[in-house]
């Protein structure tokens, strides 16, 4: 029961990140289609940064989720 915190961290991390993910390259893919002379620096540029932040937001997620899990077990051993 005390691991379920660090599963739910982890899972709903994974989720919005993945679903976030595929808005903003739907986006950037409508955007592609509607512009195709700003495919080449903007929307590329923009998108490949959004991208970058999305998945530093998902590997933060990560490590609070290690840190809960160690203070689970250093908790569990006192």
């Amino acid at each position: 029961m005390e691991f379920l915190s660090v599963a739910l961290a982890v899972v709903v991390a994974a989720l919005s990140s993945a679903f976030s993910q595929g808005i903003a390259t739907r986006a950037a893919m409508e955007g592609i289609a509607r512009q195709p002379e700003a495919s080449g620096g903007d929307i590329r540029t923009t998108l490949i940064l959004a991208l970058a932040f999305i998945e530093a937001l998902t590997l933060f997620s990560f490590v609070v989720a290690i840190l809960l899990w160690t203070k689970n077990i250093i908790s569990k051993g006192k």
